[in-house]
Parts: C-alpha cells; structure tokens; sequence
C-alpha cells in the first residue's frame, strides 16, 4: 500500500539546514495491530515530523496500516484510522509492526506473512513493543541484535527458547529494527536520523521534543546547532551562553575571549576543530536563528528583528538570513503571512 501523496513539512519556527545532496525520501509503513500501544506509535513518527519540520525539507514519509484497512483500537482504547489495507510493496519502504500489551496480535499469520515478504524482497522491517514477535514467528531474529518491552521479555524467552533479547531500548541490527516500546521509539528514530542526517541534526530533533537525552548522549545545554552540548567542553559552552546573552550588542571575539580567560588564537581552533565553523560564523549563526524564530512566530517588523539580532540595518540582516537560509526573510514572517 503506498497512498500517493505528498510527503507532510509543516511550518514552524525553529529551522536547522539539512544538506545532503541529492534528497531521498525514507519512507515507512506503521502496521498497527490490536491493541497497539499508542505512546510507541506517536514516539515514533512524531521525530520523522520533526525532521521534516526543521529541514523544510521531505526528509521522511509515513503512512498507516491496518491488516483489513479500518480503523485499529489502541491499547488505552483510542480508536486510530488508517491510509488502508497493508501491503508492504515497496523494498524501500521500512515496515514497522506497532503492537501491544497483546503480543498474539503480533503474531497472527497475515502479519507474519507480510513481515516475511517484505523481507524476502529485501526490505527493512521492525517491531514496536511487542511488534518483535511478528519478526521472531517470521524467523528474522536469529543471529540478530532485538529487543522488546521487559514486561514481555520472560514469555518471549519460553516461547522462543533460543532467542535471547536484549536489555537495551531500541536495537537496530542491519534490516532489522526493535524497540521496547513507550518512549523508546524516540530514541531508535533519533538513532535512524543520526545516522542519515547527522548527530546534531538528531540532537536538535530531540531538543524539538523536550528531551534531555539524544541519541545515547546526555544533552546537558541548549546550543543553536547542538553540537556544543555534544563537545562537552566547559569553555566552549560558556562562550557560547556569552554569545546567547549578548545576541542584540554582539561582543567581539577579543571580548569573548577575555571573560572566559582564554586568548583569540585558542578560542579560534576551539570552535573550528570542535563545530567546524569559525567563532564569527557561528555567532552570526546563532543570531540568525533566533530572528528565523521571532520572523515566524511574532508580529515584530523586519527592523526590529534585526535589531534583536544585533545587524545595524535590515538590509543587511535580510542578505545574511537569505544566504544562510535560502529563502528572504519575507517567506517565514508572520506578520506578511497573516496579511497584516
């Protein structure tokens, strides 16, 4: 099944430029069984809308499937519609089994069929919770790293006696994809992003879902590429919470560099060695997205923006957020797209 459709970017304010060369679209196919558990389902598609809403760019798709393509009860009872019926047909697409606190729901027979299929077709597929059932009944777990929820770990082992589980979250282990269920699936789609975007784009898509913890780093501050709270580095992370503080009279480097004790040279090959970009970049950086951010969510007019953004003219300020942005700051401003 593949509804033909675009894939969904919706607006917002926060924005992180995704570069990667010609796009591909990751697709996936979100296979709820009864009883499915709803926290699994939504921490997992949430973070591809996110990434999709931060690029501005059709980074992923998704759709739903039921196996007769009506709606499928959840397990706190909330009733979810469907695109429609599954049929995992395309090799590209990555088909996840969402199930439950009903595992049997996992493993009926039309499930397992379609998981072996898509398979044998070389297609990725994954379980949530207990979705990993559906992937064990279709004999795709031997020799593989899995896991499932706890709760369901010791009947799984009886069941499939030479199976051993893990105790992680999520376990992502060549064409095979598996997650504890509940807010794990956050974590295993931040590990997919990584992995196709980069580490700092994932850390800004878990920061997007007020998560101090992105892909098995512990994200200790905020920072405009999310990149600084990776570094770990005390100096470069004060430097730039001067540089937060002082986003409308920008200090200049040597000022920087003098209330954190460290000389210019030093603090030069600090951000070019650990951000890859240089101190002034970064700065300008920083004061762009919060602009991006005021553009898109106030009333404030170009010139008091890039007041608060420290640029002396507007002009100036709408040269560098277009360079750094690809679009004029006309295209996300609220107040022009109200029509005020």
């Amino acid at each position: 099944m593949r509804i033909d459709r675009k894939p969904l970017v919706p607006q917002g304010a926060a924005h992180f430029p995704v570069n990667t060369g010609p796009l591909h679209t990751r697709r996936f196919l979100f296979l709820l069984c009864p009883s499915f558990t709803l926290l699994a389902f939504s921490s997992a598609i949430e973070p591809l809308r996110i990434a999709n809403q931060l690029s501005q760019r059709p980074l992923y798709d998704w759709q739903t499937a039921s196996l007769d393509g009506g709606p499928v009860v959840s397990s706190c009872g909330v009733s979810v519609n469907v695109d429609g019926p599954c049929q995992a047909d395309a090799r590209e697409d990555v088909l996840l089994v969402c199930a439950g606190n009903r595992p049997a729901m996992a493993e009926q027979a039309s499930i397992v069929g379609l998981v072996q299929r898509h398979a044998r077709h070389g297609g990725q597929v994954g379980g949530l919770c207990t979705g990993a059932l559906a992937i064990a009944r279709a004999g795709l777990l031997r020799g593989r790293r899995f896991t499932l929820h706890w709760e369901n770990q010791p009947a799984f082992v009886e069941a499939y006696p030479d199976l051993a589980p893990s105790d992680h979250k999520f376990e992502i282990d060549g064409p095979v994809m598996t997650c504890g269920g509940g807010a794990a699936a956050t974590d295993m789609m931040l590990d997919v992003i990584a992995r196709d975007h980069g580490e700092a784009f994932a850390a800004m898509v878990s920061e997007m879902c007020l998560r101090r913890v992105a892909i098995g780093r512990d994200l200790s501050q905020r920072s405009p590429i999310s990149a600084v709270a990776q570094a770990r580095n005390p100096g470069l992370a004060a430097i730039v919470e001067l540089m937060k503080r002082h986003r409308e009279d920008p200090l200049p480097l040597e000022e920087l560099s003098h209330r954190i004790g460290y000389s210019r040279r030093h603090v030069e090959r600090l951000f070019r060695s650990t951000l890859g970009v240089s101190p002034g970049r970064f700065y300008q950086n920083l004061r762009l997205e919060y602009g991006r951010n005021l553009l898109a969510s106030t009333d404030m007019s170009l010139s008091e923006v890039a007041a608060a953004c420290g640029f002396e003219t507007k002009s100036y300020f709408a040269k560098c957020f277009s360079k750094r942005y690809g679009v004029p700051p006309s295209r996300v401003h609220a107040r022009q797209a109200l029509g005020r």
